[in-house]
């Protein structure tokens, strides 16, 4: 298969090197020149459980440059999902399906909207990295990758897919229902993730302050409402628990969006409190504590060059 990944940040150089184990020819697409001038030049470090590495990837700032692909796998943050997509239209043939493991809610729909229906792919990762630098990074954890078509139906391109994942070493699974696939990741994300980017906290020690540990039952309950409202089947019985066993689990994690905010960018606080809010909105259901959660950190990505630093 003719692979291209797009986006080199943490996920898509982690995906760039598992991949690479494969016969597969895998090519790397990037926006950024620096980023892309450094892997050519350098290549490409990885470190962490899976070894240490240093891979020769074929990365590109052009997909003219790449053609037609068997598959597109999107790795970029969820708020630039609509632009990446659109600049993936080079890389497509007639039949070639576009896979997304994002986090929040819209990345299907924001494919759909720039390369028209039927071409995504959705699913989850619980696969950690980090970005190191501009050409290395730490491969912090492995985990489960779930995947499905948004119809439910097991179909050929989804097999190739997990065949293909397999063959790289990758814990991965089917689901018929991708719908509450999403939303069980979503409430996870909604527990955890704003809240570390406003406290600056690990995973782990949320539920261990008594403040936090209020405000994320709270938002947590607030999903689980609109979810139920929705008719969701989540993955699991308790959503609390599960929330409080992923912080446990991944204790000394510092969370996608706390890495946004440390480095100063966007976060995917849209695509995660904000689709919540959009849903129970459209449901006149109350979302009080995500609505606060939401307008806070958006206020930290508005004032980055206004923050006091010390007195």
């Amino acid at each position: 298969m003719r692979i291209a990944i797009v986006g080199a940040g943490a996920m898509g150089c982690l995906f760039t090197h598992l991949l690479s184990r494969t016969d597969s020819e895998i090519f790397l697409l990037d926006i950024h020149p620096e980023r892309v001038g450094k892997i050519r030049s350098e290549g490409l470090f990885v470190e962490g459980v899976s070894g240490d590495h240093r891979l020769r990837p074929s990365i590109h700032l052009d997909p003219a440059e790449i053609g037609p692909v068997d598959l597109v796998l999107l790795c970029v943050k969820a708020p630039d999902t609509l632009n990446a997509a659109r600049s993936a239209s080079a890389l497509l043939s007639r039949d070639t399906p576009v896979l997304t493991l994002q986090n929040g809610l819209g990345n299907i729909e924001a494919i759909e909207e720039a390369l028209g229906p039927g071409r995504a792919l959705g699913g989850t990762t619980s696969m950690g990295a980090t970005v190191l630098s501009l050409n290395r990074i730490r491969h912090a954890g492995w985990g489960e990758t779930v995947l499905g078509e948004p119809s439910g139906k097991r179909t050929a391109r989804v097999e190739a897919v997990l065949g293909l994942f397999e063959a790289s070493g990758l814990k991965v699974a089917f689901t018929e229902d991708l719908r509450g696939l999403l939303w069980s990741k979503l409430i996870v994300n909604i527990g955890i993730n704003a809240l570390t980017a406003l406290t600056g906290l690990h995973n782990g020690q949320l539920p261990l302050h008594s403040g936090s540990r209020r405000i994320l039952e709270k938002a947590v309950e607030e999903a689980v409402r609109v979810a139920s409202a929705l008719g969701v089947r989540l993955l699991y019985p308790d959503p609390l628990q599960k929330v409080l066993s992923v912080c446990e689990a991944t204790a000394a994690n510092v969370s996608s969006m706390l890495q946004d905010v440390l480095k100063q960018k966007k976060t995917e606080v849209n695509q995660i409190q904000g689709a919540l809010i959009r849903e129970a909105a459209r449901l006149g259901i109350p979302t009080p504590v995500n609505e606060t959660l939401r307008d806070l950190v958006v206020t930290l990505e508005e004032s980055y060059a206004k923050r006091v630093r010390a007195l």
